[in-house]
């Protein structure tokens, strides 16, 4: 019986397996400039925007993600879930206020560190599919923490869920506005807003930003 001869790869073949570990690699590469784009600048970039800050061709961002939805939809499930398991854990608090304080607080730090979920999560334009199941997810966990605050006392019992989302984009407005003189400026916001929906308070909480000077509330205006 004759051996069967198995012909030798030819200069231009390619294995497999480092193909995919390659295609894996820029694809992680992608997602973690976009992520970076979308904190700084938001949601209205390119692909060509991502592709520059990750040190890639365009074609490379098109050949993982058809198009800008498609990694917002990688990106940003991931993020609103984080959101949903913050007031998850705010629920786990024996004093239901402390427990809305820290959701409003730790929520309100991501949005300050990433215009990109706040966009997605507030304004709620992007994601079509996993984005929008996330976020259907998020309002009946930010309800549970507004309804056993309330009916602990604390919360004035007119507020509404939905009132969190309008909250959240007064604060970005904020953080936005401050951005370049005063990027926490947006906690001193939310005390005051936070002391506005206590039912009851002895003492005011102390404002943990100082108001902008002059100088500098000119400056981020300009």
């Amino acid at each position: 019986m004759s051996r069967r001869t198995v012909p030798a790869p030819s200069p231009g073949d390619t294995p497999a397996r480092p193909l995919r570990a390659d295609a894996e690699r820029n694809r992680q590469r992608i997602i973690a400039a976009a992520q970076q784009v979308f904190a700084q600048r938001g949601l209205d970039v390119t692909l060509d925007d991502i592709a520059h800050h990750a040190g890639v061709g365009v074609g490379t961002v098109y050949r993982r993600f058809a198009n800008r939805e498609e990694l917002i939809e990688a990106i940003f499930e991931k993020e609103i879930q984080r959101v949903v398991a913050i007031a998850e854990e705010a629920l786990t608090h024996a004093d239901p206020w402390d427990g809305l304080v820290h959701f409003f607080t730790t929520a309100g730090q991501d949005f300050a560190d990433d215009r990109g979920l706040r966009e997605v999560l507030l304004a709620g334009t992007h994601g079509k599919h996993r984005v929008a199941a996330a976020r259907d997810r998020l309002t009946p966990a930010i309800n549970a923490v507004i309804r056993r605050a309330q009916r602990h006392g604390s919360l004035r019992d007119d507020i509404e869920a939905t009132d969190f989302p309008l909250i959240q984009m007064m604060l970005g407005t904020a953080t936005q506005f401050s951005r370049t003189v005063s990027p926490d400026l947006w906690q001193r916001y939310l005390i005051l807003i936070l002391d506005g929906l206590r039912t009851s308070r002895q003492t005011r909480t102390p404002l943990p930003q100082r108001a902008l000077t002059q100088q500098e509330f000119d400056k981020a205006a300009s």
